[in-house]
C-alpha cells in the first residue's frame, strides 16, 4: 500500500527526577548531601532510510513516544540518559508542526538525521545546589519534559521529470516504454491510482528519474479526483513533461488539455510554471493527430516532440532531450533559506516568561512555558523547596505584578491545577 501522508503526535522522552540523599557513614562528620542528577529523556529523530518508499509503518502510529531518563540516585549516582527514537522515513520526507505551520525537516539527502522534538533535561539532585550557605539543601528537581508535537509527514518524491497531463493521455505507457517500471495500464480513467517511479537511460548512458503522476483533472488543486494527493510529489521535480493526447480521442482539444493542465499547477503551487517545460505530443499515429499538431504549435512557446507510446515511436529522441537539459538545470532546494530561518527564529526565539490573568474577583491565573516549566520540575515534598519555588517568583517579579494589578491577600493565585493563596 502506497501511504505519501499521516499525521502523528511525538511525545520525547521525560528527564529523570534529581534524588534527595545525604550521607550517613558512621565515621563521615557532617556527611552533606549524596543525590544524584537524573539522566536526560529521549530525543525524537528521523532519518532517511533508502529501502522505504512509503509511510505505511508511520499510518497507524498515533504516537511516538520517547523513554525516559532514569532517575538519579543516592552515593551521587546519576541516572543514565535515554536513547534517542529514530523514526525512519522514506527520502523526500517532509515533516512539519501542524500548531505553527513550520517546517522542521526537509529529509533529502542519504542518511540525513533531523533532531524533531528534543527530550528533556534531568532534574538536579541535591548535591548540584550545595553552597557555602547552604551545605544540606534538602530538595531537588523532577526531570523536564521533553518536547510534544502534532506533525504532518509528508513524502515528496525525488525525481527529476515529472510527467503530468488529463487522465488516459499514455504517461503509464511511456514510463513502461522508457524504463523498467510496470504501472498497472488499462482502458479506463484513473488506473494509475499512485505515483510510479522509473531510472530512465538517455542513449549515451546518461540517467535520470522519471515521475508518472496520476491524471489531474480540473479541479485537481482543490481536492478534485487525485490531483491535490499527488501534486505535492512534482514540486521537487526539475522539469515538468505535459504528456498530450494530440489525436483528441478522448473528444477533447489537446491545446484546452494544456491550458487546464497549467492552471491546476499554478493554483496548487505558482512556482511550478517557472519550472522548465516540454510537450509530449502523444497518439502521434491516429487519425487527425498531425493536425491538431500544427494548431497546438500556433499557441504555445515550449518544446513539442511527436511520439507515439503505443509503438514506441520517438521516445528515445525525448529521452535525450531532457538528459541534455538536465544538465544545465541545477537542483534547487524545495523550501527556501528564509522559510528555514524564520522557523530557527521561530525555534530559540525568547518568549515572555509568563502571562497573569485575571480570571475572577479574587482568582488571577498565572501562564507560561517558562513559569510552568518551572513549576513541573519542583518537588513539593519538603518547606525548603516551597520557598525556593517562591523565590523564583518573587525574582520574576510576579509578586510586584500581582500587587500592581489590584491582587489582595487572600485571593488564590493559579499555576496549571495548583492553586495557592496570595500573601504581600
Amino acid at each position: 500500500m502506497f501511504v505519501d501522508e499521516v499525521e502523528i503526535r511525538v511525545e520525547a522522552g521525560k528527564g529523570g527526577d534529581g534524588c534527595t540523599a545525604f550521607r550517613r557513614e558512621k565515621y563521615v562528620e557532617m556527611g552533606g548531601p549524596y543525590g544524584g542528577n537524573g539522566g536526560h529523556g529521549g530525543d525524537i529523530i528521523f532519518k532517511v532510510d533508502e529501502g522505504l518508499h512509503t509511510l505505511l509503518d508511520l499510518r497507524y502510529q498515533k504516537t511516538i513516544r520517547g523513554s525516559n531518563g532514569e532517575n538519579g540516585r543516592g552515593k551521587n549516582q546519576h541516572g543514565k540518559g535515554a536513547e534517542p527514537c529514530i523514526v525512519k522515513v522514506p527520502l523526500g520526507t517532509v515533516v512539519t508542526d501542524l500548531d505553527t505551520g513550520f517546517i522542521l525537516a526537509d529529509l533529502s539527502h542519504k542518511d540525513q538525521e533531523e533532531l524533531i522534538a528534543k527530550g528533556g533535561r534531568g532534574g538536579r539532585g541535591n548535591t548540584a545546589f550545595k553552597t557555602q550557605t547552604n551545605t544540606a539543601p534538602d530538595y531537588s528537581e523532577k526531570g523536564e519534559e521533553g518536547e510534544q508535537k502534532n506533525l504532518k509527514v509528508e513524502v515528496k518524491m525525488l525525481a527529476d521529470v515529472g510527467l503530468v497531463g488529463l487522465p488516459s493521455v499514455g504517461k503509464s505507457t511511456i514510463i513502461s516504454c522508457v524504463s523498467r517500471s510496470k504501472p498497472k495500464i488499462a482502458a479506463y480513467h484513473f488506473t494509475t491510482l499512485n505515483p510510479n517511479l522509473g531510472v530512465v537511460k538517455a542513449s549515451d548512458g546518461r540517467s535520470f528519474v522519471l515521475a508518472d503522476l496520476p491524471g489531474l483533472i480540473e479541479g485537481a488543486s482543490k481536492g478534485e479526483g487525485l490531483g491535490d494527493k499527488f501534486l505535492r510529489h512534482i514540486e521537487r521535480t526539475r522539469v515538468i513533461a505535459h504528456v498530450i493526447d494530440m489525436a483528441g480521442s478522448e473528444m477533447r482539444d489537446p491545446y484546452e488539455d494544456f491550458v487546464l493542465i497549467n492552471k491546476e499547477l499554478e493554483e496548487f503551487n505558482p512556482k511550478l510554471l517557472e519550472k522548465p517545460m516540454i510537450v509530449i505530443a502523444n497518439k502521434m499515429d491516429l487519425e487527425g493527430a498531425k493536425e491538431n499538431l500544427l494548431e497546438f504549435q500556433k499557441k504555445v512557446d515550449c518544446k513539442v516532440f511527436e511520439v507515439s507510446a503505443a509503438t514506441n515511436s520517438g521516445l528515445q529522441i525525448v529521452m535525450d532531450y531532457l538528459a541534455d537539459l538536465l544538465d544545465t538545470i541545477p537542483v534547487q532546494p524545495l523550501y527556501e533559506d528564509d522559510k528555514i530561518e524564520s522557523h530557527v527564529l521561530y525555534r530559540f526565539q525568547k518568549e515572555e516568561p509568563y502571562t497573569i490573568i485575571r480570571e475572577g474577583e479574587d482568582l488571577w491565573a498565572i501562564q507560561g512555558k517558562e513559569i510552568e516549566r518551572i513549576f513541573k520540575m519542583t518537588k513539593f515534598s519538603s518547606d525548603e523547596a516551597i520557598y525556593r519555588f517562591s523565590k523564583k517568583l518573587r525574582r520574576m517579579g510576579i509578586d510586584d505584578r500581582l500587587r500592581e494589578m489590584g491582587a489582595k491577600d487572600g485571593d488564590q493565585v493559579r499555576i496549571l491545577d495548583f492553586y495557592f493563596d496570595y500573601k504581600e
